[in-house]
């Protein structure tokens, strides 16, 4: 069985800061698409 690093051990709060990453990255990237989609919405109408 392997063992983690010592810096994920010494950093408790690491999944947690990892998971928040991950939340961060899913809304930025539907954020991205929603104001394509905006654009993509106001060009159609030019």
């Amino acid at each position: 069985m392997t063992r983690f690093p010592l810096e994920v051990r010494s950093c408790p709060n690491l999944f947690e800061e990892l998971a928040m990453a991950d939340v961060a990255f899913v809304l930025t990237t539907i954020a991205v698409f929603a104001l394509v989609a905006l654009v993509a919405k106001g060009v159609t109408k030019l």
